[in-house]
Parts: C-alpha cells; sequence; structure tokens
C-alpha cells in the first residue's frame, strides 16, 4: 500500500511539473514573442527617424534661417533676419482681405478670393508661398527689398496653378 501511495505521489509530481514546464514555457514564447515585435518596431522607428533627419535637413537648406550668405547680406543692412522673417510674412498675410483677392496672387479667384495661405522664405531675395481660392491651389514666386526704412517692397515673377483632377 506505501508503495502504491508513494508511486502515485511520484507520478502526481511528475505530471505536475511538466504542466508547469509547459504552462511556463508557453508564457515565455508569448513573452519573448512580444520582445522581437517590439524591436523590430523599434528597428523600424530608428530608421524612420534617420530618414525624417535627413530629409528635413535637405528641406531646410533652402530657407533664410540656414543661408550664412542672405544672413549676412542683412546684418551688414543692420537687419535681424529673426525679425524679418515674421514682418515678411505678416506682411504678405495682412494682404489678403476680404472680398478681394490677394493682389501679390497674379490669378484671379475663380470659387472665391485668392488667399496666401504658407510662406517660404528662401533667401535675401526670393519667397515662396501657396494660394488658394477654396476650390483652385497654386503657387507663387516672389521677389522683395527691403528699404533704408524697412518698407518691403513684393513683385511677383511667376506663378502657377494646380490643375483640377
Amino acid at each position: 500500500m506505501r508503495n502504491k501511495i508513494l508511486m502515485y505521489l511520484f507520478i502526481f509530481s511528475v505530471l505536475f511539473t511538466i504542466f508547469i514546464y509547459v504552462n511556463d514555457k508557453r508564457i515565455l514564447d508569448s513573452k519573448q514573442g512580444e520582445i522581437d515585435r517590439l524591436q523590430n518596431e523599434l528597428t523600424e522607428t530608428k530608421t524612420e527617424l534617420e530618414n525624417f533627419s535627413q530629409s528635413d535637413e535637405n528641406e531646410e537648406y533652402f530657407g533664410l534661417e540656414n543661408n550664412e550668405d542672405a544672413i549676412t547680406y542683412f546684418d551688414n543692412k543692420g537687419i535681424d533676419t529673426k525679425d524679418l522673417i515674421l514682418k515678411i510674412e505678416d506682411a504678405i498675410i495682412s494682404q489678403n482681405q476680404a472680398g478681394k483677392d490677394n493682389p501679390l496672387v497674379p490669378q484671379d479667384g475663380m470659387e472665391g478670393d485668392m488667399r496666401i495661405n504658407k510662406i517660404k522664405v528662401l533667401n535675401h531675395k526670393w519667397i515662396i508661398a501657396d494660394f488658394t481660392d477654396g476650390t483652385y491651389w497654386g503657387e507663387v514666386f516672389l521677389t522683395y527689398q527691403v528699404g533704408e526704412n524697412g518698407n518691403i517692397q513684393f513683385t511677383p515673377e511667376k506663378s502657377f496653378l494646380y490643375p483640377m483632377y
């Protein structure tokens, strides 16, 4: 009788050990799969961040903020470029008036008034701006000059409307 009890206890302990091993192995495999997935996601995110940083550097290459020659040009005239960029943007956007097209946009609005939305100051002479009337949109290339008294004169050079699809 004693041998049977010991044999049953031995079989029970072996079965219990196998159950614990299989359960822990399943939990460990699940956690390892999650770790692998997160590591792959982290690698993809790092790659996207590197690509974004490179494209951001390329995008910022053409801009007054990073153009040393243009900054020197304005420094020699005693003009602060940080304030100048804001002043240029304000001067262009302020020409968006209710009931009238922006005079810097050579196209007339067809579905409404043409308004300038976004502005990028490229250097000490050039600006590119995005415009729309709500349905039609395009871009305009402007030149500008800063006068001795700080007044800014804009001249539209080229523009185009994107075709409707």
